[in-house]
């Protein structure tokens, strides 16, 4: 067919051509009567589609959340002592090692007799870490950095002479009950 046949085609079909729309219920209706004669035939229905929508908001609402964490995330006490004082985080870590060492050796001498000693110590201890962390606190809030410092360094110094002197009671003790041993006579 040439373009001219197409075109006195639909020239001569226009008036024929059905723009109604079908009435309501149509669909229904034909879905019933196909249902009757051939068995059962059922097209479902378009639902809405709430779950997109909510997704997509909830995903936004992820990552802006995300991103507000990770730009108001402020530095932890540690981090802002160690801008205000450098020289602490060096200082901290030998302590902090040297302490850690003889605790672990405190707990490796734990018995029947030190036990009671052992535990008070340990008690003593987190009381001297619970003093420490507010002396950093102290210094970020702006104290007077020289004395705060000086009084971080004394609680390292006095955390190890209590642990020494500890120590050196559990071995007298030791030595004691190890001499009572001996001179038992049966």
């Amino acid at each position: 067919m040439s373009k001219d046949n197409l075109e006195q085609l639909f020239e001569r079909l226009q008036d024929d051509f059905d723009f109604e729309e079908p009435k309501s219920g149509h669909q229904e209706r034909f879905l019933e009567k196909l249902s009757q004669t051939n068995g059962v035939v059922t097209l479902h229905q378009k639902r809405t589609v709430w779950w997109k929508p909510l997704s997509v908001a909830a995903s936004i609402a992820l990552v802006c959340l995300l991103g507000l964490q990770v730009f108001n995330s402020r530095p932890n006490i540690k981090e802002q002592v160690v801008e205000i004082a450098p020289e602490v985080s060096k200082t901290e870590f030998y302590f902090a090692s040297l302490i850690e060492e003889q605790v672990q050796q405190l707990k490796d001498e734990k018995s029947p007799e030190t036990a009671k000693l052992v535990d008070d110590t340990l008690q003593q201890l987190e009381k001297l870490e619970l003093n420490y962390q507010n002396l950093e606190q102290e210094l970020v809030n702006g104290g007077n950095s020289k004395i705060i410092l000086n009084a971080m360094i004394t609680n390292f110094q006095t955390r190890i002479d209590l642990l020494k002197e500890v120590l050196t009671n559990i071995e007298n003790i030791k030595n004691l009950k190890a001499y009572n041993d001996e001179n038992i006579t049966i």
